[in-house]
């Protein structure tokens, strides 16, 4: 708990007046609507197509399947790539990530490549404050377009994993993950401090996506929040999740994304069976909200988000909800890390002052 206001302790920011940018939702989690929340993007995938996913530790990870991203990878004509882990498994070199790749069966959809099995590449980072660049698989600089398709869960290291996880850790090569999880330190791959490692994602993040900013190329971003446990696809032997699948969101923005995926889950009114608990402390323990902050103060996206729901456009037109407002819970805690507010339906019983509401520094007036 520590972690998750040792930052409102010495800076806060208000989010005021910022434009908003448009996530789109669908309940709907198969191979079709993945597809077509994609086109709802409006941003066509033209010349070598990348698309980043996480490839599981073990058959029994949560990674996403080959059946349900078949369609979107057959769609662009994409190629599936990956980067080899830092730390020992059965992906850690080349030669074994392709045969659990082939274990997995995504070579049968898709060309597969491990973008740093020809070494790695440097690119440039805005924020220095870690990090002096982001190394990344070589292999990227064949590509024009990424489609950063990740599977939305828990973590044991970051809190949760994203699409802001998918660029950061995802693209960088067996050597940069050390160096983004020791924020800057190129002899280690560890010792730093949770908020310097969280902002190093985001930094590293934001390397990614301005790097498929260039001209001529482009990025988009989609979550599918699926099989939530609280650990990550890089464990070989998850928990089971505790929360029951919610869909499918997409957007340009990356921060607005995974700002939407949270706000789902820390509004989620849980009841026996599907319960958001578990994943909501592996979240607040380990300050992984902070990485969401982070991204939006160094101006790689918004946290502000028009939530656009795909499931109600063919009868009454495309829905905008505003942060999903209609169907909110509220859990708050005050500065010192106390729960004064548990699923509740509204903020009207809090005297003013400043709380974080479901993960997200607030005032009350």
């Amino acid at each position: 708990m520590k972690y998750l206001f040792s930052l409102i302790l010495f800076s806060l920011s208000i989010i005021t007046g910022t434009a908003q940018s448009n996530v789109y939702f669908t309940s709907d989690i198969s191979p079709e609507s993945l597809v077509k929340i994609y086109q709802a993007l409006g941003v066509e995938a033209k010349g070598n197509v990348a698309i980043k996913i996480s490839t599981g530790e073990s058959s029994r990870s949560n990674h996403l399947s080959p059946e349900l991203i078949k369609n979107l990878v057959q769609t662009v004509d994409g190629t599936l790539v990956e980067c080899n882990t830092a730390y020992w498994g059965n992906r850690n070199n080349t030669e074994a990530h392709l045969r659990a790749i082939e274990e997995r069966g995504y070579n049968a959809i898709a060309n597969v490549d491990i973008m740093d099995s020809e070494g790695e590449i440097t690119i440039p980072v805005t924020d220095t404050k870690w990090l002096d660049n982001d190394i990344v698989g070589s292999h990227i600089s064949n590509y024009d377009f990424m489609i950063n398709l990740a599977h939305f869960k828990g973590h044991a290291m970051g809190g949760f994993g994203g699409v802001l996880k998918n660029a950061s850790i995802g693209v960088a090569s067996s050597r940069g993950k050390n160096y983004i999880h020791s924020a800057g330190n190129k002899t280690s791959g560890s010792g730093a401090d949770q908020d310097s490692f969280l902002e190093s994602m985001a930094a590293a993040a934001q390397a990614v996506h301005n790097y498929f900013k260039q001209e001529g190329k482009d990025i988009v971003y989609i979550n599918v929040m699926n099989n939530m446990s609280v650990d990550c696809d890089c464990d070989g032997n998850p928990h089971a999740p505790e929360l029951k699948d919610m869909g499918i969101l997409a957007s340009t923005d990356p921060v607005a994304l995974d700002r939407a995926c949270l706000d789902l889950v820390f509004s989620h009114e849980s009841v026996s069976g599907d319960d958001a608990s578990a994943l909501i402390r592996r979240i607040e323990s380990l300050h992984g909200t902070h990485t969401v902050e982070y991204a939006e103060e160094i101006g790689l996206g918004t946290q502000s988000y028009n939530l656009i729901n795909l499931d109600e456009s063919e009868e009454s037109g495309v829905k905008s909800i505003k942060d999903n407002e209609a169907n909110k819970v509220y859990n708050v805690y005050d500065l010192k890390g106390n729960k004064v507010l548990d699923k509740a339906k509204n903020l009207d019983s809090l005297e003013k002052g400043v709380y974080i509401v479901n993960g997200k520094k607030q005032i009350v007036n």
